[in-house]
């Protein structure tokens, strides 16, 4: 019997799920890594290790949570993981035919291998648990301090293209992030946890950030004032909590069949509603899903001046939000740590301001250097954080050199620089994080790597010599991603962050996604089981990195590594050349 059966979701006619075979592999690779031994297992599941059983609603499942915990104390790691299970068809039946029933066993696994590839990674030591009616409280006192909502949604889905009617077993989906008030609420594909208490453990506060930026594109641009507080708005209690009384309101709010429901943490306090759909069932059936929108609204934020023309004033607020691409008389830079401490500054158009030329751009405009205030790296030192530990919140983009560092060139002399620097960074509102990461040593990711049998590039350019020319990106720039084993250094794979400890922050955040994605794509090629005893840790390899690259000053330089050994390549215009190793 074969652990390749036809695409769930096409029936084997092809589509981008199975990427155009109508096949997928019906397996399942299990793996935990110790990351303070190195030491990893895994395994295979086929549809033969499936032991169906009902579950308390009725459905049939697989659980393969004590597989995992077997993994986990081969490998002498505390973990105590989530509840893994695979959800059969519900036409599987005990008294079903040896190949009937591998062959739902195999459609079961096929479609629980979208992520083919599952990896867990723990020391020793558990980690602490999340406490959370803790993370809720965190949360919502962040809100505050950022002057955003905190939302949580609630979302029937049922995995049809109908939205006017909903099974008995549709699934219930709860999401949490932060929004700009006034933000329409989504209506793509449902993606969530399957109950709140769930979703506030995977949710810390840069996951609620996430997407922040693209949620409040289409926000009318309202005035904001952060001092502002509006008379009789709710004192901000101890705990917004606890969690499941949170979602209980919410679930009341799903009466008459509606498709969703809020909670929205605003001035302190829960505003509850229930979600229905903009338009008529007639004329959305043939244009497809309409949009959401909330039964009722909560209160403007009390820190929302009246939109008319005398609110436009300097001193009165500033932009809460608004389309792309308009000019803004001003923009609202809030720096925060994520926990606790919070910065607003205020840049307005017209505010005269004592700058000093430092170069000229190719055609002959004046670059000004703008005064400490309008400098982001200033205020890293505030945060006691370095400039390069700066990111945009939503997505942990790099912080550009003109913010970091005040520049901003003028289209003539005698411009507004402050206007200038403020349409250059778009107006409305500016959200950065002043976090210095916590990531373990580069010796520890390349064991960890060797260890699951795959490859680890480490790259670094090294741009120091434009120090003295604000137009040119400076410093040194790191990559660190993990590859398939035979996959070669592409020359496009250039560095792009701006430390190696963002850089390993980066590929640690992203470590489960990736590997989940180098899987063979031929569905007839078994799925790998890496395995590796503990072992001591390697030479760090930095060090040389940074000789090499200070030695190749402009180039890209990446460091491969493999169980087979190391290499060393050189980026130039026309590919990559190995240097060594």
């Amino acid at each position: 019997m074969s652990d390749v059966t036809a695409c769930p979701q096409c029936g084997g006619a092809g589509c981008p799920r199975c990427r155009w075979r109508g096949r997928r592999r019906a397996q399942l690779l299990l793996t935990v890594a110790n990351t303070d031994t190195g030491a990893v297992a895994s395994h295979r599941v086929t549809p033969a290790d499936l032991e169906p059983r009902p579950d308390a609603t009725g459905r049939v499942v697989a659980d393969l949570t004590a597989r995992v915990r077997d993994l986990a104390s081969t490998v002498a790691v505390a973990l105590d993981p989530d509840a893994l299970w695979i959800r059969l068809p519900p036409t599987w039946r005990p008294e079903l035919s040896v190949a009937d029933w591998y062959a739902l066993a195999a459609q079961a696994l096929a479609d629980a291998a979208r992520r083919p590839w599952r990896l867990w990674v723990g020391g020793k030591t558990a980690s602490e648990r999340v406490d959370p009616d803790g993370r809720l409280t965190q949360l919502c006192r962040l809100a505050d301090l950022l002057l955003l909502d905190l939302v949580v949604t609630l979302r029937r889905c049922d995995g049809r293209r109908s939205w006017t009617a909903y099974r008995d077993d549709c699934h219930l989906m709860w999401m949490v992030r932060y929004e700009v008030p006034g933000s329409p609420v989504p209506n793509g594909p449902v993606e969530g946890s399957p109950d709140l208490t769930t979703a506030m453990t995977l949710t810390d506060a840069r996951a609620a950030l996430t997407g922040l930026t693209e949620r409040g594109l289409t926000v009318p641009a309202r005035l904001l004032d952060p001092g502002r507080r509006r008379c009789g708005a709710p004192p901000i209690p101890v705990s917004p909590g606890p969690v499941g009384r949170i979602e209980r309101r919410v679930v009341a709010e799903l009466a008459d069949g509606r498709p969703g429901a809020q909670a929205v943490w605003r001035d302190g306090g829960w505003w509850y509603t229930g979600l229905r759909y903009a338009g008529s069932p007639a004329r959305s059936a043939v244009r497809g899903r309409p949009p959401l929108c909330r039964v009722t609204e909560p209160p403007d934020p009390s820190r929302l001046d009246d939109p008319g023309p005398s609110s436009k004033e300097p001193g009165t607020g500033f932009p809460s939000g608004g389309t792309p691409g308009r000019d803004r008389p001003a923009v609202l830079v809030t720096i925060t740590d994520l926990r606790h401490r919070v910065v607003h500054l205020t840049w307005r158009s017209g505010i005269p301001e004592a700058t000093r030329t430092v170069a000229h751009t190719p055609d002959g405009r004046p670059v000004v250097q703008l005064p400490e205030r309008y400098r982001l790296g200033a205020w890293a030192r505030v945060f006691d954080v370095r400039p390069e530990d700066l990111a945009e919140a939503d997505g942990g983009h790099m912080i550009a050199r003109e913010l970091r560092d005040g520049y901003v060139s003028l289209p003539w002399a005698g411009a507004d620089p402050v206007g200038e620097y403020v349409r250059q960074i778009g107006g409305g509102r500016l959200l950065v994080t002043a976090v210095r990461p916590e990531v373990p040593p580069l010796p520890e990711l390349v064991r960890l790597v060797l260890g699951l049998d795959l490859a680890l590039h480490v790259g670094v350019l090294d741009l120091r010599r434009h120090a003295d020319h604000p137009l040119r990106p400076d410093g040194r720039w790191w990559s660190v991603e993990v590859r398939r084993r035979d996959a070669p250094v592409h020359p496009d794979d250039l560095p792009d962050r701006p430390s190696l400890a963002a850089a390993l922050d980066d590929c640690l955040t992203h470590l489960a996604d990736d590997v989940a994605a180098l899987v063979p794509a031929d569905p007839d090629e078994p799925l790998p089981v890496p395995g590796s005893p503990a072992c001591e840790l390697g030479a760090d390899p930095a060090p040389e990195l940074v000789r090499l690259a200070a030695q190749h000053a402009g180039r890209a330089v990446t460091l491969r590594v493999t169980r087979d050994g190391h290499t060393v390549y050189r980026h130039d215009d026309d590919g990559v050349r190995r240097l060594g190793g």
